[in-house]
């Protein structure tokens, strides 16, 4: 490193032309190199293989998508969550990290002024014949002081862009968290309506069995039926009540999960049951196109830009190789006192520039330039994988949609033409036509078929619930040129 320094002292009006030349070079110095837009590592498709003519034309997934489903419940629950969730709450802190580090890189650009005061005072007590050589003095001195690394090189210009940039990944965060929060909501919620269908289911079925142990038990008595058709009979219900522990511990597992995501007491209960819940119906989710994801999604959104801040910090890194500036000046005035004779206060200045060039620091900074043009290439890669995951997930949502709205039909027939031959069934059995095995097999097809039909509705309703998500449902869609802080603006502080 090789540098010189200039130092001037004069009056202040020296000083003060001093300064505004300094700061025409720091307006005129190099600027940050542009950034561009990275691109997927494969070209995206114009449309989702597994998207349909109605799913093109269907619902957008705006803003309070959750409300689609029409569940009041739902939407409390949602709605409270976005509020009270800490997972939102500490990404909101993440976004005031770095705005606060923005702010701390961005002051770099601006000299650094602070202000200088002093009084001393000195008497010897030496006769006044003796104080000409050496005077008692009293002064008072005040100034400003003025530090300035002038950006030649664009260095700090970068620094403070790459944390802006920061500061749009970590907003990016926020409404990805939000996301997160509120399609975990819709889950557990759904998770916990279908172990209440399924433990009615169970409970209903198990009472059925039940009552045929109870005729069997009574036939037995009167010689019509054996002591094997009883165990089956009494078996079976045990079996069915078996199911029940299982089924409950769901519930009270998914209560305490949703409490946690509401910011409340998990010992608290969140949800009663209820026996009039039906599940929404299917209808059509506009899927748009996957180069949509990229303006969507919070999470790619957050890694283009933290491709952005590492593609900032490469060109930070090698501006340590260009001259630096730096300019410091101290401007103020001074009243001194001789003895007993005031003189009249003065202006004093000190104004000193300096440059500095690095020549040879055994390839320290080649080094960091390497390290951070790594981790630049690693961002762009984590970003372009990013992106195929996305249309990975989306393409997965459309297709169980569309494959589970198919199950769900051939199963709820399956519920209905069953439920027929259970009728004929119990009523053949009462009347001596078929033995118990047959009436206890037509009661088990029964059952797998309504689990099957309730799982069914389960994983149709958590299939929207990960396309919305997929899709980044509720995120306001960012346009490519939208200036890197923009997204950082509209996130609430």
């Amino acid at each position: 490193m090789t540098s010189f320094s200039w130092r001037s002292r004069g009056p202040a009006p020296r000083a003060t032309r001093l300064l505004s030349l300094a700061a025409w070079v720091v307006l005129s110095a190099c600027s940050t190199p542009p950034v561009q837009a990275p691109a997927p590592s494969v070209p995206l498709a114009a449309a989702f293989a597994h998207s349909h003519a109605a799913q093109a034309e269907g619902e957008a997934t705006g803003d309070a998508w959750w409300a689609a489903w029409g569940d009041s419940t739902l939407t409390a629950l949602v709605e409270e969550a976005l509020g009270a969730n800490q997972d939102i709450a500490i990404a909101l802190q993440r976004v005031a990290q770095a705005r606060a580090g923005a702010d701390a890189q961005a002051s770099r650009l601006w000299p650094a002024v602070g202000v200088q005061a002093s009084a001393s005072r000195s008497s010897s007590g030496l006769p006044a014949s003796v104080k000409q050589g050496m005077p008692d003095t009293r002064a008072l001195r005040a100034g400003i002081d003025v530090a300035w690394e002038i950006d030649l090189a664009g260095g700090v210009r970068a620094a403070r862009d790459a944390a802006q940039a920061d500061t749009t990944a970590a907003a990016a965060g926020v409404q990805g968290a939000r996301l997160l929060v509120a399609s975990e909501v819709a889950r557990q919620y759904f998770v916990l309506r279908s172990a209440h269908e399924r433990l009615r289911i169970v409970q209903a079925l198990a009472k059925a069995q039940r009552d045929t142990a109870s005729r069997v038990e009574s036939r037995l008595r009167e010689g019509q039926a054996s002591a094997f058709d009883h165990d089956r009979a009494r078996a079976e219900a045990d079996a069915l009540d078996a199911q029940v522990p299982a089924l409950r511990m769901l519930l009270g597992t998914t209560q305490t999960k949703l409490a946690v995501l509401l910011g409340r007491n998990p010992s608290a209960r969140v949800v009663d049951a209820d026996n009039g819940f039906a599940w929404p119906a299917e209808r059509a989710i506009a899927a748009g196109q996957p180069s949509e994801l990229l303006r969507r999604r919070p999470d790619l959104v957050a890694a283009e830009a933290s491709v952005g801040a590492e593609a900032l910090r490469t060109a930070e890194a090698r501006a340590q190789w260009w001259p630096k500036l730096f300019l410091n000046a101290l401007v103020g005035r001074e009243d001194l006192r001789l003895n007993a004779l005031d003189l009249a206060p003065v202006h004093f200045s000190n104004v000193a520039l300096a440059f500095a060039m690095p020549i040879f620091n055994a390839g320290r900074i080649d080094a960091g330039v390497r390290v951070q043009s790594a981790r630049a290439d690693e961002a762009l890669l984590a970003w372009q994988k990013a992106v195929l995951v996305a249309v990975q997930e989306v393409e997965d949502s459309l297709l169980v949609r569309s494959q589970e709205a198919e199950r769900n039909a051939a199963l709820a027939l399956t519920v209905e033409h069953r439920r027929r031959s259970l009728q004929r069934a119990e009523s053949l059995q009462r009347e001596g036509q078929i033995d118990l095995l047959v009436l206890l097999d037509v009661q088990r097809s029964v059952l797998a078929s309504e689990l099957a039909l309730s799982e069914s509705r389960l994983q149709q309703a958590l299939a929207d619930v990960q396309l919305y998500k997929a899709l980044g449902g509720g995120f306001p869609m960012t346009q490519p040129s939208t200036d890197m802080t923009s997204l950082a603006a509209r996130t609430p502080r």
